[in-house]
């Protein structure tokens, strides 16, 4: 990885330890979002790529770390991906619907990347038949990407706390239940 080049496709918190680490790697990274400013490409470290084109033409891994919106929907479509290196590998762990699934099915089949890593899909879970599944060149996850230590110890443990409060006949979180309207305001 040493010498490479990752782009980043969104520099929040996520996309910032994702730009730590290919740093601690000696890549070379940049990044772009729509309203990324240079202060936090220079807070973190790395460069800020002129424009997504730019980004995508010149990196040899692309990951995504954009939030879900108006203005990322399809956001790489089958024009992006052609912009991609025949060597770059596109990594998506945010959400499916900013990657046109198509478009990748398409570039990994016909060879267009070198392969992509997905965490995230149009359809989950993955149907069985789904082209996802027997794509070449893709290695996919099923949306594990949050997954680590501390997070499970913290879900099985409020799961755990939320049960035992149950039983004990004082659950921890209630859902508001409203009270009825008068009988003299019903219809």
């Amino acid at each position: 990885l040493h010498g490479r080049q990752l782009g980043l496709l969104g520099l929040g918190k996520i996309g910032g330890r994702v730009a730590q680490v290919g740093l601690a790697f000696g890549m070379r990274v940049s990044a772009w979002s729509q309203n990324l400013t240079r202060e936090r490409t220079d807070g973190v470290g790395v460069e800020l790529a002129s424009s997504k084109e730019e980004l995508l033409r010149t990196a040899d891994f692309v990951s995504v770390h954009l939030a879900l919106g108006e203005r990322t929907r399809g956001l790489l479509g089958p024009a992006e991906l052609a912009l991609l290196k025949p060597t770059a590998y596109l990594v998506n762990t945010s959400r499916a619907a900013i990657v046109d699934q198509e478009a990748l099915l398409a570039a990994l089949h016909e060879g267009r990347i070198a392969g992509a890593g997905v965490d995230v899909f149009d359809t989950e879970p993955l149907p069985a038949g789904h082209p996802m599944r027997t794509a070449p060149r893709l290695l996919a996850t099923p949306h594990l990407g949050y997954v680590s230590r501390a997070n499970y110890a913290t879900y099985y443990g409020q799961a755990v706390e939320a049960i035992g409060a149950y039983l004990a006949g004082s659950p921890v979180r209630r859902l508001p239940v409203e009270a009825p309207p008068p009988a003299s305001s019903r219809p």
